[in-house]
């Protein structure tokens, strides 16, 4: 099937074939004979690089009205932004931010995309817009069974299927073992392939050789497992990197930790691999553009290890650096990037070869296994279209683990998707948010939405009714829900969280330290006990307290306890509200100016870490003052501090 064939008009034709989009590949020949262009719901269940994306355009170009694309990730929304922006004469809107406004102006747009979190925001906050959608495209819709964001893209969905009736639904799928599952939810057409653009092979590497699975094996040249200089993942990983530069191609690098990834990129740095791959150059000014994206002790790292054509990739990084890395790696500016395997979700990064040095992850209490997913994912950013004769994926074991990593990963099949759905605070969060908007005014009409999520369609008679009982009278007594002539009805606290796209628990965190704060001295209300606030909310993501800072985080703790709303003897969990207290204290004194270089080497933190926490925090403040205002309780440090945290008031970190 030929792109001319398709029910285009002629500026989208000589668009895709001015992007080198002659003949469509066989799953988006098998979606448009599903009905993608012709208003069908579809499933697509696909791997890496088989054309979801076109799959997506055909589905919104095609509809009669405008289209919304939902995505996990800010980095892939803003992609995504791009590639659809490109259309001739599409108006395109993006989305991924402020949490409590309806985002009216998305109405304007032919296409409008976000992240499912707010998707969800919008219509908890009156979004009309969502009812006139004509088409929705889902991408990662796996991702439905992630604990945390699952139940959220599973609710989400539901609703606006509710809202709008008869919206086209597209749904992209990496391989999973049950797409027939999700097809089945959205009473939709299955399109399931294994085809590629590019061959792939994948194999283990042990013993100085790679057994693919194509039967084949390949040496690994100028490495010696048993030469003491040589032993070791990360000299094998080095090698297998090495040979793809030196054959033409380019190599990710997948390890467990940010700093593995630092220190794997410092132990490339010696294999000259800018010279290797023709890119002394570009690899140079790519290191510019690293610099100019921000200085910080850590950007200058992968400014240095970038001029040689390498870098590393991870959530320490700024979001302008991690782009800078992404982009110049698509244009084959960069030789090597070493990654932790958030990379491999969702961004589009190819390289002729990937290398998945660790396949376990420390979860706390001890390792892990990686999901079978998740490193087919990695391995499935193997393989350039257009560019590389082949892809391979190598997976770095030794003789003890190698037949374990062939069973699980290479033979193995990706796990299932599976509801998260039954999870409490989940299912508190999303019955608030049901009633809030009007959805549900009873716990009967809880369940009858709740009945058109993927959980109720996999379970024959699903067992919601208990819990749900169980998470209003929560619900209840945290005064969000209250009894209304027989059914139920969010309070004014209820749905001012709702609305502030807060969690239930959050929201009651934040009514008994905002109690606690108007009865404080008001000499005593400073921006720290604002921030201590929000960051001991379940909302705020924790920053990891080591061993040598614990006794000094504890005498700050006694230095400033008058400034907290929490004392160190009210809380269960006192490592937890020390690691929270450090998020505030560090924030507190970038209010007060300290530079963030300083707190990035202070605290040990990296400035992605200290960019996502101010971003956060902004939001959390925010909803605490619209928390105040139902309480009645005035707080002028919650504004204040929020201000000062703009990026007007003080350097971005």
């Amino acid at each position: 099937m030929r792109v001319d064939d398709l029910p285009l008009s002629p500026e989208y034709v000589e668009h895709f074939r001015a992007e080198g989009i002659e003949e469509l590949y066989p799953p988006q020949a098998a979606a448009v004979e599903a009905g993608v262009c012709e208003g069908r719901d579809v499933v697509a269940a696909v791997p890496t690089a088989s054309g979801k994306t076109l799959l997506a355009q055909l589905g919104l170009l095609t509809a009669d009205g405008p289209g919304l694309y939902v995505c996990p990730l800010r980095a892939l929304a803003r992609e995504k932004y791009e590639e659809f922006d490109a259309l001739p004469g599409v108006s395109v809107g993006i989305s991924t931010g402020d949490f409590d406004s309806p985002a009216a102006e998305l109405a304007d747009h032919d296409v409008v995309v976000a992240t499912s979190e707010k998707v969800d925001s919008a219509v908890r906050n009156g979004a009309a817009w969502v009812a006139d959608l004509a088409c929705v495209v889902v991408d990662e819709v796996h991702l439905l069974g992630a604990p945390g964001r699952g139940p959220t893209l599973e609710v989400t969905l539901a609703t606006l299927r509710r809202r709008a009736p008869d919206v086209q639904v597209v749904a992209l799928s990496a391989t999973v073992d049950n797409p027939e599952h999700v097809a089945a939810w959205l009473d939709a057409e299955l399109v399931e392939s294994d085809w590629r653009p590019v061959d792939l092979r994948t194999g283990v590497y042990a013993d100085a050789a790679v057994r693919f699975d194509d039967g084949t094996t390949a040496d690994v040249d100028g490495f010696d497992p048993d030469d003491p200089a040589d032993g070791g993942d990360t000299e094998a990983t080095a090698a297998l990197v090495r040979e793809a530069v030196s054959s033409g191609g380019q190599a990710l690098a997948f390890v467990r930790s940010r700093r593995e990834a630092e220190r794997l990129a410092d132990r490339l740095r010696e294999e000259g691999l800018a010279d290797a791959a023709e890119i002394g150059p570009d690899a140079a000014a790519v290191a510019e553009e690293v610099r100019d994206a921000g200085g910080t002790e850590l950007g200058e790292r992968l400014a240095e290890s970038a001029a040689w054509g390498v870098a590393f990739h991870h959530a320490g990084l700024r979001s302008q650096h991690r782009s800078v890395v992404e982009n110049a790696f698509r244009d084959r500016r960069l030789a090597v990037i070493c990654a932790t395997p958030t990379l491999a979700a969702g961004v589009n990064v190819p390289a002729r070869r990937v290398v998945v040095r660790d396949q376990q992850r420390y979860t706390g209490t001890g390792t892990e296994w990686l999901p079978a997913l998740e490193v087919h994912q990695m391995c499935g950013r193997a393989g350039r279209p257009h560019l590389d004769p082949y892809g391979e994926a190598v997976l770095v074991g030794d003789a003890d683990d190698r037949d374990e990593l062939w069973e699980r990963y290479v033979e193995g099949e990706p796990e299932a998707v599976e509801s998260q759905l039954r999870d409490r605070d989940a299912l508190r969060t999303h019955t608030l948010a049901l009633v809030a908007t009007g959805i549900a005014n009873s716990q009967a009409g809880v369940l009858e939405a709740l009945g058109g999520t993927f959980y109720a369609s996999r379970t024959p008679n699903p067992d919601l009714g208990g819990i749900v009982g169980d998470v209003i009278g929560e619900l209840i007594e945290m005064d969000m829900l209250a009894p209304d002539d027989g059914g139920i009805a969010a309070t004014e606290l209820g749905e001012q969280v709702s609305r502030q796209y807060v969690t239930p628990r959050t929201g009651e965190r934040l009514v008994a330290g905002l109690r606690t704060a108007a009865a404080m001295d008001p000499a005593d209300v400073t921006p720290l006990t604002a921030l201590e606030l929000v960051c001991a909310t379940p909302d705020m993501h924790d920053t990891y307290l080591g061993e040598r800072e614990r006794a000094a985080m504890y005498q700050y703790a006694r230095e400033h306890g008058s400034e907290l709303t929490t004392g160190m003897g009210e809380t269960d969990d006192f490592e937890g509200w020390l690691e929270s207290l450090k998020t505030a204290r560090v924030l507190a004194e970038l209010v007060e100016g300290v530079p963030p270089e300083e707190l990035v080497a202070d605290y040990r933190i990296g400035p992605g870490d200290l960019e996502s926490r101010v971003e956060r925090t902004e939001w959390l403040l925010g909803a605490a003052g619209a928390v105040a205002a139902v309480l009645g309780i005035d707080l002028p440090a919650l504004e204040s501090t929020r201000a000062s945290l703009q990026p007007d008031s003080t350097e971005a970190p």
